[in-house]
């Protein structure tokens, strides 16, 4: 059997059954007649032929033996660390966690919203500060965030955000990359030259350590700031604030950073957690996702994303930030960590570090090579006039990597990896003796707060208790490990063990971003070989993996867009529209590009108004500078208007960027770069099996058209200027060999099989539901494309069940909850995807059609509007086994709906959740166990 048969859930005789049931006589027929011809593409795609799974990881293997895995002390924020296996097993390799989506429906994701919470309380503890959210993209954006968010809460009307010069490099790109589109100017302060801070500034970025290892005392330069109404963010290293003051001990309004160290590989740059924390009065400016303590029906406690962690689909182009998303996988494995070594243990690794470090310092010193820094954690910079190449030339013979600052210059990094031999190895490079440990002049900055009190951090440090932990949280929360989570728009389809296998192997997950050339031409393959692929599979001439989000993809797209309009003297072109069924992220992105959002209206058939579209065309053509549109559309059709909508924007010297969030539905039949689109971003966490990670890991790929290869993202280590949307040249790196062998197994046949089941599967549902519920848009045929929406606004009108009780009706029954109330509110988008089989749709469709059995009788008035199975669902096991029950109806209809199986049930653990409580009560790190007590 080969994978594709594997990775497509119905098999043959499933097709059959299916396409009779919606009409069709075989897959090309459907479509032929679901897909405009005007976009229909009839080739094949130019990829190599379907490779077994044992070829596919055997080529794996052969690219990975090409990188060459040494010990990197090159430092500036990734850093060597021992992922504890029990938490690399049961964490990072276990469908439990990595498939599991956004906590979206918190009761069935209590489990990765505690294992977010630890991640929150650790991060508020160590930096000092009042709240944390959920984790970033990595270091650069969570830095970009704290500037825009410095932007928007301080009162100084300046454009200036001041700039420690000592900033890592990377995120020093990043920044320049999200100032000057918003108008931002950036002024770099050299505090080692005693420069001064700007006139006037609205902010302040400090780095600490700085990239150059050096530890400062920022307290007076933080009271400096605040004198001049700007507000201070400090990126600070987490495991060196357990040996140092915490930003919020010395003023600070904002920390940012990353908690890669934290047992997260290095991955040639990705994925990591970033984060992000502010002090009390500026958490509701917070941008990504915040988790919160709230309560259920009960009044027992229960955790739930907050009010601001979708503004996109509510403020759309007056959101504060694009960021839709998050790295919760990695965020959780950070989180883990803490838990595992507590206060204590995270202290000593730090102190071990720190000694590594001294002893370095000190030797250097003894054998008379300067050091830049007499105050340092875990990073030493010595001064090596005219030598510094040939020392990391030697270092690196001996399988150590150093940091080549200038020819001046060296910088050596110790971390939880370091050990007297790599030392030993570093002072051979210099041509130094081992000699006695350097005294630190960080004491006056010692730390003597507490962190990490909370019992979690002191209850899990044997491997059976961590285990069990573990497995408690997960036994929460449904994944797909459990069954189908058919949500619209989000693509969650089987993620392959064979495509997940060598993500940890050493030569993926421990290279340094930075690493020489020479160490990584495995990853360049892998990468150069993928982007050739997605070109293909697109139609568009170059791609760049770079952007570690969709959203950050979206950005990339915009700014190459841009930067095109620029080189041809266009800059009033600034204009971008935009139709009112976007993904709300989409508007954000324009604003952040520098670009002023016109909508443009959707007609009552859900596609784009092409009245209005020529009229709003008509009206800023001379600034027209692009437009996004989500094809199929945002309401799951594909549009037959599209080729005339590229015409149309063409002609008034705009350019058409298509989100590629739906390309589930086009891969194998049509590619946007040849039906008329000038850029798309790709979301590899959906049609190329990256898994969701409960709510990241993602990778967004953006994809152009020849004239705007050269505005992709660029190098952020590279002079130029090019733009760097993400700290790591290649983003999250480490995870693509997932999607890598994904398209290595499937072929051009299976991924255009796969296109037509998941289109397959979407009808079948629509059609098996459409007499008992709506399906709001039909294309061509009364077909939809791979996702259909289920009107449910008739049935609340007329019996008062809302899209939220049918969504959590649907826990009893054993489901995820479609998307809801997205892209038209009092709504399901269903998307089934490929990768389900004819059983677990059948299932799915029962379940519905059980469900609207049961709103009859609420309509009939067999069961009250205020006391149903639909109003009080989810239903615990407490609940059903409690002592008394005086519903209207029997506990066997709450537990044990028509179609579950009494030995498999799914049983959550909290009934449903009080939202509005919740966001009028933000309580965002752990509550103490008291709460938790009956």
């Amino acid at each position: 059997m080969t994978f594709a048969n594997r990775h497509i859930g119905p098999d043959t005789d499933e097709q059959t059954h299916m396409l009779k049931a919606i009409g069709y006589a075989s897959l090309d027929a459907l479509m032929d007649a679901a897909i405009p011809e005007v976009i229909r593409w009839h080739g094949s795609l130019n990829l190599p032929a379907a490779a077994s799974e044992e070829e596919t990881i055997a080529e794996l293997r052969a690219i990975a033996s090409r990188n060459r895995v040494t010990t990197s002390m090159i430092g500036l924020g990734y850093y060597g660390t021992h992922t504890p296996a029990v938490i690399k097993r049961n964490v990072l390799e276990n469908p439990a966690w990595y498939t599991a989506y956004t906590p979206y429906q918190p009761e069935i994701s209590q489990g990765r919203l505690e294992a977010l919470l630890n991640f929150q309380t650790m991060v508020t503890d160590l930096t000092g500060l009042t709240t944390a959210n959920a984790s970033m993209l990595d270091e650069g954006t969570a830095v970009a965030e704290a500037m825009t968010l410095a932007k928007r809460a301080s009162k100084s009307k300046s454009q200036v955000y001041a700039v420690d010069a000592d900033t890592l490099p990377q995120t020093l790109a990043v920044l320049r990359t999200r100032a000057e589109p918003l108008g931002i100017r950036l002024a770099l302060v050299d505090l080692d030259a005693g420069a001064s801070l700007p006139d006037e500034f609205f902010g302040l970025h400090l780095q600490y350590p700085g990239a150059s290892g050096a530890v400062r005392d920022h307290a007076p330069l933080i009271e400096a700031a605040h004198r001049q109404g700007a507000l201070v963010t400090v990126a600070a290293d987490l495991l060196a604030l357990t040996l140092l003051r915490a930003p919020g001990e010395i003023g600070a309004d904002i920390a940012a950073g990353t908690t890669q160290r934290f047992g997260v590989p290095l991955a040639f740059g990705g994925p990591h957690a970033g984060y992000l924390a502010v002090r009390a009065g500026l958490e509701r400016s917070l941008p990504g996702r915040l988790v919160g303590v709230s309560k259920d029906v009960d009044g027992a406690p229960a955790y739930r994303l907050a009010l601001q962690t979708r503004e996109q689909h509510i403020r759309r182009e007056k959101a504060t930030s694009n960021i839709c998303t998050a790295q919760v996988l990695l965020a959780v494995m950070a989180g883990m960590y803490a838990v595992y070594h507590g206060p204590k243990g995270l202290r000593e690794i730090a102190k071990r570090t720190h000694n590594h470090a001294l002893t370095v310092a000190g030797s250097l010193a003894a054998g008379g090579v300067e050091v830049a820094h007499a105050a340092f954690f875990d990073t030493v910079t010595a001064v090596v006039p005219g030598r510094a190449a040939g020392i990391v030339a030697a270092a690196a013979a001996a399988g150590v990597d150093l940091r080549l600052v200038d020819a001046d210059r060296v910088s050596v990094a110790t971390d939880e990896t370091t050990t007297d031999a790599h030392v030993a190895a570093v002072l051979d490079a210099f041509g130094v003796p081992a000699s006695e440990a350097a005294e630190c002049g960080a004491q006056p900055l010692a730390r003597s707060s507490e962190y990490l009190t909370h019992p979690v951090f002191s209850s899990h440090h044997s491997e059976t208790s961590m285990l069990r932990y573990l497995r408690k949280l997960s036994d929460k929360d449904y994944a797909l490990d459990r069954g189908m989570i058919p949500l619209g728009s989000c693509t969650m389809k089987l993620n392959a063990t064979t495509e997940m296998e060598p993500v940890t192997w050493p030569e993926f997950a421990n290279i340094h971003p930075y690493a020489p050339a020479s160490n990584t031409s495995g990853y360049e393959e892998l990468v150069s070989t993928l982007e050739g692929w997605l070109a293909e599979i697109t139609g568009y001439d170059a791609v760049s993996v770079q952007p570690n989000a969709g959203s950050q993809g979206e950005l990339a797209g915009l700014l190459a867009i841009r930067g095109y309009h620029r080189s041809r003297g266009d800059e009033h072109r600034d204009v971008c529209l935009i139709p009112s069924s976007a993904h709300g992220t989409n508007a954000a992105s324009a604003v952040m590009a520098g670009m002023r959002v016109v909508v443009v209206a959707c007609d009552d058939a859900g596609n784009v108004d092409l009245s209005d579209l020529h009229a709003k065309i008509e009206t800023h053509a001379a600034n027209l500078a692009a437009i996004m549109v989500t094809y199929p559309s945002t309401h799951g059709v594909y549009e037959t208007s599209i080729a005339d909508l590229c015409a149309a924007v063409h002609e008034a010297g705009g350019q058409v960027y298509v989100d590629g969030a739906n390309l589930n539905a086009l891969v194998g039949f049509a590619r946007p770069g040849k039906f008329g689109a000038d850029v798309s971003h790709l979301n590899l966490h959906k049609t190329f099996c990256i898994p969701h990670g409960g709510g990241g890991p993602g990778v967004g790929p953006v994809a152009v058209r020849a004239h705007l290869a050269e505005f992709l993202p660029g190098d952020p280590l590279e002079p130029g200027d090019h733009h760097a949307v993400s700290a790591a040249a290649h983003g999250s790196a480490g995870i693509l060999p997932i999607s890598w062998a994904y398209l290595r197994m499937m072929g051009p046949d299976g991924l255009a099989a796969a296109t037509g089941t998941a289109v397959l599967a979407a009808n079948y549902v629509a059609s098996r539901l459409r007499e008992h519920y709506p399906v709001l848009y039909t294309g061509s045929g009364g077909l939809v494309a791979h996702e259909c929406i289920l009107d449910l606004r008739p049935i609340t009108k007329a019996t008062g069940v809302s899209v939220d009780d049918v969504a959590k009706r649907l826990i009893d029954y054993g489901f995820h909850a479609p998307t809801m109330s997205f892209p038209v509110a009092g709504t399901l988008m269903v998307e089934p995807t490929e990768s389900e089989d004819l059983a677990e749709l059948d299932r799915f469709v029962a379940a519905m059609i059980a469900i609207k059995g049961e709103i009859d009788q609420v309509a009939a008035g067999t069961w009250p509007k205020d006391d149903n199975p639909l109003r009080n669902a989810p239903h615990t096991a407490s609940a059903v086994t409690a002592d008394e029950w005086e519903h209207a109806y029997p506990r066997s209809v709450a537990g044990f709906p028509v179609g579950v199986d009494r030995t498999a049930k799914y049983w959550p653990p909290v009934r449903r959740i009080d939202g509005a409580y919740g966001d009028r009560n933000l309580v965002c790190s752990c509550p103490s166990p008291e709460a938790f007590e009956d």
